[in-house]
């Protein structure tokens, strides 16, 4: 089970909004359990556990997105590389693929070095199903509006941290699919690249 996410910190929103920058240049230093941690949930964790709403809006609470972490070698402070899916609502990770797909994933995107660099890049994914289910063709701009909100948030959380972020778009879907060994109904949508600034 990941560590509890914090819900006040050091850093208003207004702040983290001011200060919020694309940072593509990261140190070596790992990240913390306790911030990959908070970073996932600022994404999509359980923010009322009655209810199971999620930190971010989802169209009639369809919650389509899922969220990986691709860890580097001593991407996170005593934690194996490899890729990781998120369970908002065990808060667990579970290792999905074994070894560091750093290199093939920024291969995949077009070859920007930050994401081979940065110790951990979240990776947003959609099955759009959840949500086209429901709301017909009109649920894919809902879905694209949710990951949006998620991008957004784990930026503003990186920056309330103290860590840099960047938010890629560009890169070719199957090869992505591949090298996180996706199922296919699972389309990636965001890559976000975490690290120490440089």
């Amino acid at each position: 089970m990941l560590p509890l996410s914090r819900t006040v910190g050091s850093v208003s929103v207004e702040e983290a909004i001011q200060r919020r920058r694309s940072v593509r240049n990261f140190t070596d230093e790992p990240l913390s359990l306790a911030d990959v941690s908070q970073l996932l949930w600022a994404a999509q964790g359980v923010t009322d556990a009655s209810t199971q709403r999620r930190a971010v809006p989802s169209a009639g609470a369809t919650f389509p997105l899922q969220l990986y972490a691709v860890v580097g070698k001593n991407g996170i402070s005593g934690f194996a590389a490899g890729v990781y899916r998120y369970d908002p609502l065990s808060r667990r990770l579970e290792r999905t693929v074994g070894r560091d797909v750093r290199a093939g994933l920024a291969d995949a995107a077009l070859g920007q070095a930050w994401v081979r660099k940065a110790p951990v890049s979240i990776v947003v994914a959609a099955v759009y199903e959840g949500t086209t289910v429901k709301y017909g063709e009109r649920g894919i701009r809902y879905v694209h509006i949710e990951v949006g909100h998620v991008g957004q948030n784990v930026c503003l959380q990186a920056t309330a941290l103290g860590l840099g972020s960047v938010p890629v778009g560009a890169f070719y879907d199957d090869r992505v699919q591949t090298v996180l060994q996706l199922n296919r109904r699972e389309v990636p949508l965001y890559i976000v690249p975490v690290g120490h600034p440089a």
